[in-house]
C-alpha cells in the first residue's frame, strides 16, 4: 500500500524548511526585541480547557480525542465504538465516556489555562512568546490547513493600550523586514457591543460579530441573510447597513461612529480607546504597514472584549488573513482567575509563507536546499581522512562545512552532490593540496577556481 499523510496536512523538506526557519527567526528576533519571553505548552488539553472558548463554530473544528481505554478494552471494537458515541450523540458529545482530551485549537487559551496555573511564579505584566502547532479540523484549501504553525506574542497582566502600540509596532518591524506589503485592520469588540445595544439586540451580539466577520468571505448579501436567520429584524439590519459600508479615512469613520453610538456607553468607550491608538500611532515608527479602522472587523472569537487585529498582503492574488489578534479582558476568569487582562498577535506562518512564495519574497541565500557553505571533496583514502581533519576546523571558525562520506571513483560525483544541494563552494584537496597544506577552492556560482591557504580560504567565504 502506497504510503500517505492526512488531508491537511504536509510534509516539508530541506528547501521549505530552511525559508520557514527564516521566517520564525525574524518572529522569534523580533518577540525577543520587544521583551517577550518564550513557554511552550502540551499539544493536547483537557477537553473542558477547550470546549465554549471559541463560539459555537470553532468548537465543531475542535479534534477531539478517544479515550485510549477504548483502545485497550478487550471487548469488541466495533461494538463497544458504536455503543459509545450512541450514547455520545444522545447525551453529550463531549461525554467522558468517549474523549477527555483534544489537540489545542489555538495558543491563547492553553496560555490563559498555563498563566492560572502558575500564577504565583510570574512577574506582571507577563509577556510571553509561542511557537508551536495547532490543530482545526477544518475544510482544506489553499490557506487553510488542518496542521499549522502559529507564532503568538501576548502581555497578560495589564489594561494599559500602550501594550496594543508596542504589538503594531512589532506587526510593522516583522512584517517589513519580510518585505511583505501589509494592511492592518483595528476594530473594537466595544463598538460591536455599542452597535448592538442601539439596534436593541444586545441578545444577539455574537450572532451579528460572526455574521459581520464574514463580509470579506460570503459579501454583503450573505451577511444580511445570515443576519434574518439568526433573528435580527429587518429594522435593525436596515440601520446596520451604513456602517457596513463605511469609508472614508480613519478620522472621519470615528465622526461617524460618534454619532451613531452617541446614547451608547460601551460603544463611546470603544471609541476611546481607537481614538487614543490613532492620536499616538505618530510616537511609533512605523514605516511599512497601512493601518485601517474597519468596524466589520469581529474576529469571530468569543474571548475578545477590547482592541482587535487582523493583517492581510497588500498584493498579490492571495490575500489571506496573516495576522490576527485582540484584547480579552477575563480570559483567565474562566480558569478562575479574575482581574488578568491581556492582549496578544498571532502572526500565521503558514500563509505568510505562501504569500512570501507567490511575491517571490525569500532572499537568494534562503533560496536553497542546504545551509552548508562549503563541500570538501577529495581523491582517494587518504585525502579523505586529511579533509575530515580540516572540516572540523573549518566548523570550529564558524563555517558550515560537509565532507562526502563516501570514496568515489570520479570526483565529478561529489561536484554533482554539492551541485544539487545548492553549495556555493566546494574545496579540492588532492595530494598535491596536501603536501602543501592549502584547498583548491572553486566558486560553483561563478565557476572560478583558485588555490589558496585555510586562512585565506575563510576570509574569502566569510564576505
Amino acid at each position: 500500500m502506497k504510503p500517505s499523510i492526512p488531508r491537511g496536512t504536509r510534509d516539508f523538506g530541506p528547501a521549505e524548511m530552511q525559508k520557514r526557519q527564516y521566517i520564525f527567526n525574524i518572529l522569534k528576533t523580533n518577540f525577543q526585541l520587544f521583551g517577550f519571553m518564550p513557554i511552550e505548552t502540551p499539544s493536547m488539553e483537557n477537553i473542558t480547557t477547550l470546549t465554549g472558548k471559541y463560539g459555537e463554530e470553532g468548537d465543531q473544528l475542535i479534534f477531539k480525542i478517544l479515550n485510549s481505554r477504548i483502545h485497550e478494552s478487550k471487548e469488541d471494537k466495533k461494538e463497544l465504538l458504536k455503543r459509545e458515541f450512541n450514547f455520545s450523540l444522545e447525551k453529550s458529545y463531549n461525554s467522558e465516556m468517549l474523549t477527555e482530551k483534544a489537540l489545542r485549537y489555538d495558543l491563547t487559551v492553553p496560555f490563559a489555562r498555563y498563566v492560572v496555573m502558575n500564577h504565583h511564579q510570574l512577574t506582571y505584566p507577563f509577556k510571553r512568546c509561542q511557537i508551536q502547532p495547532v490543530w482545526r479540523a477544518d475544510k482544506p484549501q489553499k490557506g487553510r490547513y488542518r496542521e499549522f504553525y502559529q507564532c503568538d506574542a501576548d502581555v497578560i497582566g495589564s489594561n494599559s493600550l500602550i501594550n496594543e502600540l508596542e504589538l503594531i509596532a512589532m506587526m510593522d518591524k516583522s512584517f517589513s523586514e519580510l518585505q511583505i506589503p501589509v494592511r492592518i485592520k483595528f476594530n473594537n469588540r466595544k463598538i460591536l457591543s455599542g452597535i448592538a445595544e442601539v439596534l436593541n439586540a444586545t441578545d444577539k451580539i455574537i450572532d451579528i460579530t460572526v455574521a459581520i466577520d464574514k463580509l470579506d468571505k460570503i459579501g454583503k448579501e450573505g451577511v444580511i441573510k445570515e443576519l434574518i436567520e439568526k433573528g435580527i429584524t429587518n429594522e435593525a439590519i436596515k440601520s446596520l447597513e451604513p456602517l457596513i459600508d463605511l469609508s472614508g479615512s480613519n478620522s472621519e469613520k470615528v465622526n461617524v461612529l460618534k454619532q451613531f453610538l452617541n446614547q451608547s456607553e460601551i460603544g463611546r468607550k470603544g471609541i476611546e480607546e481607537i481614538e487614543f491608538l490613532l492620536n499616538n500611532l505618530n510616537m511609533l515608527t512605523i514605516k511599512h504597514v497601512k493601518i485601517e479602522l474597519d468596524i466589520t472587523l469581529a474576529r469571530g472569537l468569543n474571548y475578545y472584549t477590547g482592541t482587535i487585529f487582523e493583517a492581510k498582503a497588500d498584493a498579490g492574488t492571495f490575500t489571506p488573513s496573516i495576522l490576527g489578534g485582540g484584547r480579552y479582558d477575563d480570559l483567565t476568569g474562566i480558569f478562575g482567575l479574575k482581574g488578568l487582562s491581556g492582549v496578544g498577535i498571532s502572526f500565521g506562518v503558514d500563509r505568510i509563507y505562501d504569500v512570501m512564495e507567490e511575491l517571490q519574497l525569500f532572499p537568494k541565500e534562503v533560496n536553497k536546499s542546504s545551509s552548508t557553505t562549503i563541500l570538501l571533496a577529495y581523491f582517494g583514502e587518504v585525502e579523505q581522512l586529511h579533509c575530515l581533519k580540516l572540516v572540523s576546523q573549518l566548523r570550529t571558525l564558524g563555517i558550515h562545512a560537509e565532507l562526502y562520506p563516501d570514496v568515489v571513483k570520479k570526483i565529478s560525483k561529489q561536484f554533482e552532490y554539492a551541485d544539487k544541494k545548492q553549495i556555493p563552494f566546494v574545496g579540492v584537496v588532492g595530494s598535491n593540496e596536501m603536501s602543501k597544506n592549502t584547498i583548491m577552492l572553486k566558486n560553483m556560482n561563478t565557476g572560478t577556481q583558485e588555490e589558496v591557504s585555510l586562512e585565506h580560504l575563510t576570509e574569502i567565504i566569510k564576505l
